[in-house]
């Protein structure tokens, strides 16, 4: 199974959460593999349901079983078997007064350049903890995502406020050094670490919206909207393959 995703070139994320479903469902369902039904299927699928999973998570998991035992094990029933329906909600999205709010909140710098740069090139936190000094190009004022969502690269705006730290960070690290690193380390921040900034952040400006990094994502593409930028330009900074997401 392993090999199969390795080779279909699926992300090391993909590939751990696929085994995590297919291991949870099989350990729940108390038999081998080949002994599987779709009843089973159906009960974990319930399972996940009942303990308040999301449809996106519920979709996961099935995509995760159906490669498995449909493309592994060649398995046919999921035919018979829906996809979660998936709920339809709007992202939160922040007004320019509260992103000046929440960037200006915390007390450490680099914790309000990491904010500063969610909100002003508009990227996952997963590509925040993954820049490295090589992919900031002051010339151009660009900034090279490498190998993002989907293994695609792309380039993003850089932040012309955030400009004069990229140069003394350009004079102080190696091309190959990660921006954002661990105290005393040269270590990449976790994600979860960011994660926890920006909620004490949203915390301490005083905003009563539910707020995480993604929120700066979503608040980059609809200010950019909202000030007559064209969307399919948006959508190559955002580095998606749909203009509907």
């Amino acid at each position: 199974l392993r090999q199969e995703m390795q080779l279909k070139n699926f992300s090391p994320h993909t590939i751990e959460s696929y085994c995590y479903y297919i291991q949870s469902c099989l350990s729940l369902a108390s038999v081998s593999p080949s002994s599987i039904l779709e009843i089973h299927i159906r009960d974990y699928l319930s399972y996940l349901q009942k303990n308040g999973r999301s449809a996106s998570t519920i979709n996961t998991a099935y995509s995760a079983l159906k490669f498995y035992f449909q493309k592994i094990l060649r398995r046919k029933f999921f035919v018979h078997i829906p996809r979660s329906k998936r709920e339809k909600s709007l992202p939160t999205v922040l007004s320019q007064d509260e992103v000046r709010r929440l960037i200006a909140a915390p007390s450490n710098a680099k914790h309000q350049t990491m904010i500063a740069l969610l909100y002003g090139a508009g990227l996952r936190v997963s590509e925040l903890v993954h820049l490295k000094m090589r992919d900031i190009d002051l010339g151009r004022g660009l900034i090279h995502i490498v190998q993002a969502k989907g293994k695609k690269d792309r380039y993003t705006l850089m932040p012309v406020s955030l400009r004069p730290i990229f140069q003394k960070q350009s004079e102080l690290k190696q091309a190959h050094d990660f921006i954002f690193t661990r105290e005393g380390t040269k270590y990449p921040l976790t994600t979860h670490t960011i994660q926890k900034i920006v909620h004490q952040a949203a915390k301490d400006a005083n905003i009563h919206k539910h707020v995480h990094p993604h929120t700066l994502r979503h608040s980059f593409a609809t200010h950019l909207l909202e000030n007559g930028t064209n969307i399919r330009y948006i959508q190559e900074l955002l580095g998606h393959t749909k203009i509907e997401t």
